[in-house]
């Protein structure tokens, strides 16, 4: 009497860990989008391949949302093969996850070098219209910052001399003139002096062991989660067999009782 009660409370919890499953996906998907929309003119002076780093989060969220929704229908079903895939592709998650919050922790002193060479490329091929010339713009304009360790790092560029310092290193763009921004001695007092570099790897190694944290808290948090799955389904599994067991058995008791019954009911007739 007390197993479709349990069975009851074991498909509630694999749900309610399933909808945890689905927000973290949704989650994943509003930074890839965000990402997308807010730092894509930029973002390719990270790394080389980092345009494509939007599209992978936006991927895995829809991903993970799908199966978040899969694993609330299997447990609601109660299909035993659903609920094993989906505790295996939970699985999967989480060694991808760890991996990547690995790679990223380790390797983060070469993405700095990745951002150094890439950043000193732009700045020296500037020229105001391409990708990457618009990306140092956003990039010098919105953390107030100007060339790669300060202002002195246009001079070598193949803008400058025609041209100056570029506008989006003014504090105020409509009191800097190309004369101006030439000019050696009066540029500076025009321009931020902080260089970019230093800005976007300090925020790194400030920030590095907090997204480390989290991505390894998502990463074990999910691994939980398919334990559980995993420790449900076998619950659900064996919960289910003895549910139907015991109805096996009460169709048996019933079966062998019917023809008594149908024999007591079918007398020969003698007029």
């Amino acid at each position: 009497m007390e197993t479709k009660p349990v069975i009851t409370c074991l498909k509630t919890l694999l749900v309610v860990y399933s909808f945890v499953f689905w927000i973290t996906g949704a989650i994943l998907l509003a930074v890839g989008v965000w990402g997308k929309l807010m730092l894509g003119p930029y973002i390719s002076l990270i790394a080389d391949n980092s345009t494509n780093a939007p599209y992978v989060l936006i991927g895995t969220g829809t991903i993970i949302i799908v199966f978040g929704l899969f694993g609330c229908f299997a447990t609601c079903r109660g299909s035993p093969w659903m609920l094993k895939l989906y505790a295996m592709f939970l699985s999967l998650v989480f060694l991808a996850e760890l991996v990547a919050g690995i790679s990223g922790f380790v390797f983060r002193h070469e993405i700095k070098g990745t951002f150094h060479r890439t950043y000193t490329d732009a700045v020296l091929n500037y020229n105001a219209e391409d990708e990457a010339s618009r990306a140092v713009d956003n990039l010098q304009h919105r953390l107030r910052c100007c060339g790669v360790y300060n202002y002195t790092s246009w001079f070598g560029s193949v803008y400058y001399p025609s041209n100056g310092i570029p506008a989006s290193c003014c504090f105020n763009a409509s009191d800097c003139n190309p004369d101006v921004l030439r000019n050696t001695t009066l540029a500076p007092s025009k321009v931020y002096h902080q260089g970019c570099y230093e800005l976007v790897t300090s925020f790194m190694e400030t920030n590095m062991a907090i997204i480390a944290g989290v991505t390894f808290g998502i990463a074990f948090s999910q691994d939980h989660h398919s334990q559980s799955v995993r420790d449900g389904l076998a619950d659900v599994t064996r919960q289910g067999g003895e549910e139907k067991k015991r109805k096996s058995l009460d169709e048996s008791k019933l079966t062998t009782t019917l023809p008594r019954v149908s024999l007591g009911l079918h007398l020969p007739f003698r007029p």
